[in-house]
């Protein structure tokens, strides 16, 4: 009898409760229809033009549109994104979303303690939109192949440059990881970007570099450069007709570029779940790919959790990176 009282007084607690979380998820989802109430800011921490804002702004507008109020793109560039980063993770006002790479949410508080957000902790992931492999590229004098390059260039290799956009950056880490896989030895240049590293790689004062396809591929089309192979896990969409580094028997360097779109932590969770449903929606839809594959990116369009997994496993891989060899970005 006393074990059934419990049980009758369980439910009853139970279903006492009920009402409360009922009307909790009702106010809940009331929030998410309500929102937004004023104009939308989507926050891009690089300038006009660059990749991020063009996906920003190839987005804005389909997206005011099925928000029914303003989306404007402000671009904060500085410090690889995490300007920008700071200021979505640190808005109160319920109507600031970011546009971020990679580095913004993930490895931002590794490559420098003294970043002024935690990543993992004061963003609150919505949908990783595109990815795209990095391409290995090499002067257009290089005579080999992709196979002659992992026979004989990788020993050449310890005498080359590589250049990247910065310290810190993908392209930097991902050859840092390449560097550790298979004990190649050039020297890190950084530049301003990847059109200086493009230019001193034509012009003969660096050997290597991992650049995205949309960047590279014109070139290495126009016999100025020549690539070697993807960083992806297989062949990619954008660039089919190179192998991936796998595929030469160098493993372990799987990575991609991506960009995302984040909001700050304390964002009802609703509010997110329907703006990653509806970023995923306008990100998949067949103009709006054909549109980001034109920039070279391959369209994802995940939701929250999608994301979250792949911050994860993006952090995961790279601290390795960044502890084995000691980088920092400060």
């Amino acid at each position: 009898m006393r074990r059934q009282f419990l049980a009758l007084g369980g439910w009853a607690a139970a279903s006492a409760a009920m009402p409360w979380r009922l009307a909790t998820a009702q106010t809940s989802a009331a929030a998410a229809t309500a929102w937004p109430n004023k104009p939308i800011r989507l926050v891009v921490g690089f300038p006009g033009g660059s990749s991020p804002d063009l996906t920003a702004r190839a987005m804005a507008e389909p997206l005011s549109k099925a928000l029914g109020q303003p989306v404007v793109v402000d671009n904060r560039p500085g410090a690889s994104g995490n300007i920008a980063a700071d200021m979505v993770a640190k808005a109160t006002d319920g109507h600031t979303v970011g546009l971020m790479i990679n580095g913004n949410l993930t490895i931002a508080k590794l490559l420098n303690p003294k970043t002024p957000y935690d990543p993992l902790k004061d963003l609150a992931p919505v949908s990783l939109v595109a990815t795209a492999p990095l391409v290995l590229t090499v002067p257009a004098s290089y005579g080999g192949t992709a196979q002659d390059f992992v026979k004989t260039g990788l020993q050449a290799g310890n005498t080359w440059s590589y250049g990247t956009p910065g310290q810190g950056t993908v392209a930097h880490l991902g050859m840092e990881l390449l560097k550790a896989q298979t004990g190649l030895g050039p020297v890190h240049v950084p530049y301003p970007g990847n059109p200086q590293v493009m230019n001193a790689m034509m012009g003969g004062q660096i050997q290597l570099a991992l650049l995205p396809p949309g960047i590279a591929m014109p070139q290495v089309r126009a016999g100025r450069l020549k690539a070697i192979a993807v960083t992806s896990a297989g062949r990619s969409t954008l660039v089919p007709e190179l192998p991936c580094l796998a595929e030469l028997g160098i493993k372990g360097c799987d990575l991609e570029v991506w960009n995302a779109v984040a909001v700050p932590i304390a964002t009802p969770s609703a509010v997110v779940h329907r703006l990653a449903a509806l970023v995923s929606e306008i990100a998949r839809n067949p103009e709006m790919r054909q549109r980001l594959f034109a920039q070279g990116w391959q369209v994802v369009g995940s939701s929250p959790e999608g994301l979250a997994n792949r911050m994860r496993q993006d952090a995961a891989l790279l601290s390795g990176v960044i502890a084995r060899q000691g980088i920092r970005n400060e």
